[in-house]
């Protein structure tokens, strides 16, 4: 069975072990500084040993489709050439960067930040079609706020264009691989998911979506790695009726594998963007700082709306509470049914945990790779700490799943750690030397 750090190919690229920083928002934005911000955010994970390094999602067209602010997109070459620096960098430490790839659709910032519609009033969503119930009564309520574009067939295909210049771009400019972002209720995620779609041409079946984008990606950026992450909306609602099934999720797996892709990472996920993603504890101390509540009112409009939201936020902590792993099960039974490798990430704390995930257990191997987004918030260097050490199998990220990191990205705060606790954690194994390589 392989180990953590046995190599792995992903679509003739070899990555020197199997395990990665899966994507997080680095909110860079795209001024002179991006390159630099991003080398801040990406390089330690490298750095400290991380064979593959995702940047989080870049959007695909430069106006429309940004699910939160600082996105850094890759629409323009000029500016995607700059961003050789982030790669040269990564590649100097050995290891591999694969970009995200993304286009929010009825998640987009011109549908839910308040302040972000009345700068951009032009803007309308692309939809793979007309929203579903609870987000028309979203809207009516004035939660959200819909100008609905729907997707022509023509327009579909122009989109995937879009897909295929970005990864064109990003071949440019040094990355490795591709990404695209096949859930967190994204239009990737929209496509594929009967809750979202009900078109009548040849997209009702939006695995054919993937298959053009993969195809636009062939013809504009060559034998570019391109991975996918597909969704299973197990954690719906219970009056989300039409929604992808685990089965479901495992047979467009198969699909993919057979259209081309050269990775996947399936992950449980609902039909909304909500804590289903980011499992843990309420962050309370994130809706209480000073210093973000004037970015909540601009994001949600007003402070009673704030509270509203931070509310939904508190019940949702209850019903997606931390597991451990909660992706391994759906993605043991991806990896029985494909040929190419299988990304697991989502709740993966400890180095046993990775060895066990891998094959080093009783159960059936999950994954072929494991990776972790939030610890690397908390500790930007963790990989030095989980690979080629004496004490690795006790090693342990000391993330508290408390979600201070990410509540404030609405607002275009960095994702960063803000918990006390494991800060202080951290500068006790930054004194010890935990960090360091031999």
């Amino acid at each position: 069975m392989p180990e953590l750090e046995t190599p792995l190919e992903i679509g003739g690229v070899e990555l020197p072990n199997r395990l990665y920083r899966a994507p997080l928002l680095e909110c860079a934005g795209e001024g002179p500084d991006a390159a630099e911000t991003l080398v801040d955010e990406l390089e330690p994970a490298a750095a400290a040993g991380a064979g593959l390094v995702f940047q989080g999602a870049a959007p695909v067209r430069e106006e429309g489709g940004r699910v939160a602010p600082s996105m850094t997109g890759l629409a323009d070459p000029e500016f995607t050439a700059s961003l050789s620096k982030l790669t040269d960098a990564v590649h100097d430490h050995g290891g591999r960067v694969f970009v995200q790839l993304d286009h929010g659709g009825l998640r987009s910032m011109e549908t839910w930040h308040v302040e972000y519609r009345r700068a951009n009033p032009e803007l309308t969503q692309l939809a793979v079609s007309e929203p579903p119930w609870p987000l028309r009564l979203a809207d009516r309520l004035g939660f959200l706020d819909f100008d609905v574009r729907v997707l022509s067939t023509e327009e579909v295909y122009d989109l995937a264009e879009d897909f295929g210049r970005c990864a064109a771009n990003a071949a440019d400019a040094g990355y490795d691989g591709v990404h695209l972002a096949g859930a967190n209720m994204g239009i990737l995620q929209q496509f594929l998911s009967p809750f979202y779609n009900c078109r009548d041409d040849e997209f009702g079946d939006g695995v054919r979506f993937f298959e053009v984008v993969r195809d636009e990606i062939r013809a504009r950026a060559g034998d570019l790695p391109v991975v996918a992450k597909v969704p299973a909306e197990t954690e719906s609602p219970p009056f989300v009726r039409r929604h992808l099934t685990a089965a479901d999720a495992v047979e467009i797996c198969a699909r993919l594998d057979r259209i081309g892709y050269d990775a996947l990472a399936p992950v449980r996920v609902s039909t909304f963007w909500d804590m289903s993603i980011v499992r843990g504890r309420f962050p309370e101390r994130a809706w209480r700082d000073r210093r973000f509540r004037e970015g909540y009112v601009s994001a949600f409009g007003s402070r009673w709306k704030a509270a509203l939201v931070a509310a939904a936020n508190r019940v949702e902590a209850f019903e997606y509470d931390f597991e451990p792993a909660w992706n391994a099960g759906l993605a043991r039974r991806v990896r029985e049914r494909v040929t190419v490798p299988v990304l697991l990430e989502g709740g993966i704390r400890t180095r046993e945990q990775m060895d066990r995930l891998l094959g080093g257990g009783e159960s059936p191997q999950a994954c072929d790779a494991v990776g972790m987004g939030r610890p690397f918030y908390a500790e930007p260097r963790l990989p030095a700490r989980l690979l080629d050490t004496a004490d690795a199998g006790r090693a342990e990220a000391i993330c508290e799943n408390c979600n201070n990191c990410t509540v404030p990205q609405v607002t275009g705060a960095n994702g960063v750690c803000r918990t006390p606790e494991v800060l202080a954690e951290r500068g006790e194994l930054v004194r010890e030397g935990a960090y360091e390589r031999d």
